[in-house]
């Protein structure tokens, strides 16, 4: 890829911080957004706008057909059926979906949902109250000292019988990649539903939902250089046709009575409400622009800024790194503390420097207290970082280290 012509696409690369160029490290958290985004929500706000799905008249039916042409995009994107696609507001709320209608459709008491150290807390949390609402039993599979899954332990949580697993498909703090069409072959195996947390993999690399062997699996837009308030909940159409709704009101149903109500079929029986349909167009632009760029492209782009990041820090010995240290193994991104330092010193003095990271728990506190530590810094990369930004932190690192000591 041509990094520095795919940065002049993004207007906020121009700005300076603190009077020196913004070295922004920190996609992960959220990416930024090129002109095409923008301008696609600024031309549907000014020519396009009207709710969908509600009136016959002609400017609705144009935004209308602008929302499910990006529902068609997302579907493409991953493989799937554009009826399979539920426009959501997020990861977080994809995953919410995911556990109050799995655990209402399949949960009963006694049931085990299976989740595992590395998961974000928005992959975890939704899992605890899906099992307490259902008297059901939470197992967390364990890491290994390298990073990944223990997968002989997940195989054993799986022998004695599952009916949910929930896992990410790359951790936001280790990087780790999982081996999911292994895993997900192993759960279905013993019956279980997959629900795959996908943040941090779909918008870095190609990624299919039927080569995964997922059954449900969420993401966000704002990581993929689209807006906030977008995200992607995809589900089996089978399994989406089972399930009750999330949340009831306006468009979800198939016909109210005073008493009782009828839902419409997926996926618009999980779109209650007025739906983000401004955001999902500003998504489909970004999933065109990544798909101009090449998703494999995008992730040998990451993978090369990451084994030049890990090589830096590995040479560094105040430096420790989390996750595996093969860059082909993990998604772009690399956790890692500076000796006896807290990591929001270490945030504090990069961003004298003009560099942005990240600096916390990463909403993943039980893996964070797995490695021990309070905290961690994260530099994590996407299609307009270049090697020299890399390397920028490398050495501001080292001087970082000179104040701090």
């Amino acid at each position: 890829m041509d990094v520095q012509a795919i940065r002049r696409d993004f207007p906020i690369l121009g700005r300076q911080q603190g009077g020196k160029p913004l070295v922004y490290l920190d996609s992960a958290a959220t990416s930024h957004k090129p002109s095409t985004v923008i301008e696609a929500l600024a031309s549907f706000y000014g020519r396009s706008n009207a709710n969908v799905h509600r009136a016959l008249y002609e400017l609705a039916g144009e935004a209308t057909g602008l929302y499910e042409e990006a529902r068609a995009k997302l579907a493409g994107l991953l493989g799937a059926s554009a009826d399979e696609i539920v426009f959501v507001r997020g990861t977080t709320e994809a995953l919410n979906l995911a556990a109050y209608t799995l655990g209402e459709a399949r949960l009963e008491a006694g049931d085990t949902v299976v989740v595992t150290e590395m998961e974000h807390h928005a992959n975890l949390v939704p899992w605890q109250q899906a099992a307490r609402r259902q008297k059901a039993r939470l197992e967390a599979v364990p890491i290994t000292e390298g990073g990944g899954l223990d997968i002989p332990s997940y195989e054993r949580v799986l022998s004695a019988g599952a009916k949910v697993i929930a896992l990410t498909h790359a951790s936001n703090l280790l990087g780790t990649i999982n081996p999911l069409p292994e895993l997900t072959d192993i759960a279905h195996r013993a019956g279980a539903v997959v629900v795959v947390d996908a943040a941090q993999t779909v918008p870095h690399m190609p990624v299919s939902v039927h080569e995964l062997g997922a059954d449900m699996l969420a993401f966000s837009g704002h990581k993929m250089l689209g807006p906030t308030g977008i995200g992607v909940l995809w589900g089996r159409k089978e399994l989406l046709e089972e399930l009750p709704p999330f949340m009831t009101g306006g468009e979800m149903i198939s016909e109210v009575r005073l008493d009782n109500a009828t839902w419409a079929g997926p996926p618009r029986r999980f779109e209650a409400g007025t739906p983000p349909f401004a955001q999902a167009v500003g998504l489909g632009a970004a999933v065109d622009y990544l798909r101009g760029l090449g998703l494999a492209d995008v992730r040998a782009h990451d993978v090369q800024l990451v084994e030049r990041l890990l090589e830096g820090l590995g040479r560094r010995p105040y430096i420790t790194v989390y996750g595996p240290l093969d860059p082909s193994a993990r998604a772009g991104l690399v956790s890692f503390n500076m000796r006896g330092v807290h990591p929001h010193d270490v945030a504090t003095l990069l961003d004298q420097e003009g560099i942005a990271i990240r600096a916390g728990h990463h909403c993943a506190q039980p893996l964070v207290r797995r490695l021990g530590v309070a905290a961690a810094c994260r530099a994590s990369c996407y299609v307009y970082n270049t090697a020299d930004e890399v390397d920028t932190l490398l050495s501001a690192l080292d001087e970082a280290w000179r104040i701090l000591q």
